[in-house]
């Protein structure tokens, strides 16, 4: 356990440094781009390009890779056995890098394999699936808000770059659209692959989906009405106040709706159909619906797997981690470590742009980090719990999570009514999160049952 803890922390800060690197990288590209042109819909194409080649392609895309790397790694250390450390670089063969050389090792075995069609499989179909499972997983990553926007001055004038690739008025109804298209992707490779086995895992896969959709709206529903809107920006900011009039609780939608949080997050887990979600793909009770798939196909699949964990997390940590926040008294210690750190470097009176620049660093930064340990928290479940059984599964979507997800509705619309200063919201939310804590030490103090045959039994 020390080696998979000291592993974690090293791959966390590693991961926190380049999305740092990252981010100001896409400050850069962003600042020229908005420079090229002149302002108006030209300098708004110019952030836009700028934010889709920083956000999805560097640090979505080079955190989905790494994660292949540390999942393999993680797990190893969890079950105390050695991970990928056989591929290594020419002229560096004493040293394994951690297992990184396995990510080109991987990169380079899914694009030289056959790409292999079925005879009966419908070839338009089956070249579409893949692209149909990751395209709505990468655009559901595009309204997350990775920062504040950051004023930027150039000889046009003062433009604001913001951490951001869109932000829609709809905000969270565009993700209940566009992750409800991921069915289909499963769904059309099951089917288009011709095969009776990959079938019947594209049919689960999709109605395992289906199943807790409902609950991973209903999940959202009391931070829509706790604060009144529908934009993840939005939502951050109204997360950067004090609960309870005081200036050093935050006002988390962790803590003002924690069932919302264990709804969203549960439901959210089992749509990218990972252990103990895994039922579509369980090698042990049905193949999966990617039977038939190879070389990059199978790649898109499994990559579409990490990316989700991203998207994931990124979601959770902006509408019920506060985002780049932490409490107002720390928020205000950041802003005036930010103003200190400007004025040593520059030895003089702080720089209001260079100070806002920098105190968005610290903040693009802290939100990299509570995404990067969310997917840390989400590798962690995949190889501590065993797969449920698929009634199991269902079990827990239809009559465990929607009837949950309607009471807490009900719930949070009674305590807004009652009190709209989100005092007796927070009194709730933290008399739940103490019932949760209480019920699991209490049932993890209590002694383990004897099997039947050391009690004498039959």
């Amino acid at each position: 356990m020390g080696r998979f803890v000291r592993m974690s922390l090293l791959g966390v800060l590693i991961a926190a440094g380049l999305c740092l690197w990252a981010w100001l990288g896409y400050v850069a590209i962003d600042w020229a781009g908005s420079a090229t042109f002149e302002l108006g819909w030209g300098a708004t194409l110019g952030q836009a390009a700028a934010a889709i080649v920083f956000l999805q392609l560097l640090f979505v895309m080079i955190l989905a890779t790494l994660l292949m790397v540390a999942e393999r790694k993680w797990s190893a250390a969890i079950q105390d056995r050695i991970g990928p450390n056989r591929a290594r670089l020419p002229g560096l063969s004493r040293f394994s890098l951690g297992g990184i050389p396995h990510v080109l090792a991987d990169a380079l075995k899914m694009i030289s394999k056959e790409d292999f069609v079925p005879a009966k499989a419908n070839r338009l179909l089956f070249q579409l699936a893949p692209v149909a499972n990751l395209l709505p997983i990468l655009c559901l990553f595009a309204i997350v808000p990775m920062g504040p926007p950051v004023p930027v001055r150039h000889a046009f004038g003062v433009l604001f770059a913001s951490l951001q690739i869109a932000n829609p008025d709809a905000g969270l109804l565009y993700l209940f659209a566009i992750a409800s298209l991921a069915v289909y992707g499963v769904a059309l490779a099951g089917w288009a692959s011709g095969n009776k086995l990959a079938l019947l895992g594209g049919v689960r896969a999709a109605s395992q989906m289906v199943a807790y959709e409902v609950a991973l709206g209903l999940g959202l529903v009391g931070m829509m009405m706790t604060t009144g809107t529908l934009r993840l920006d939005a939502m951050i900011q109204s997360q950067s106040a004090g609960l309870f009039g005081t200036s050093w609780f935050p006002a988390w939608g962790l803590f003002v709706q924690p069932v919302g949080f264990l709804l969203f997050f549960a439901a959210a887990f089992a749509e990218t159909k990972r252990t103990p979600f895994d039922l579509p793909e369980g090698e042990s009770e049905i193949i999966g619906y990617f039977l038939e798939y190879s070389g990059m196909k199978f790649g898109m699949f499994m990559m579409a797997e990490f990316v989700e964990i991203i998207t994931l997390s990124g979601v959770v940590t902006a509408v019920f981690l506060g985002g780049w926040h932490l409490s107002p008294v720390l928020d205000d210690a950041l802003a005036s470590a930010a103003a200190s750190l400007v004025a040593w470097r520059f030895a003089g009176p702080p720089d209001p742009g260079a100070a806002a620049l920098t105190l968005a660093v610290f903040q693009a930064a802290l939100f990299a980090v509570k995404v990067i340990v969310l997917c840390w928290l989400q590798l962690a479940i995949r190889w501590t719990f065993p797969r449920f059984r698929y009634d199991q599964v269902q079990a827990l979507g239809w009559r465990f999570l929607l009837p949950l997800g309607l009471v807490n509705v009900f719930a949070t619309g009674l305590c807004l009514l009652l009190d709209s200063s989100l005092g007796l919201l927070g009194a709730l939310g933290l008399a739940e999160i103490a019932l949760v804590v209480g019920a699991t030490l209490w049932s993890s103090s209590r002694p383990a049952a004897l099997p039947v045959a050391a009690a004498g039994g039959h």
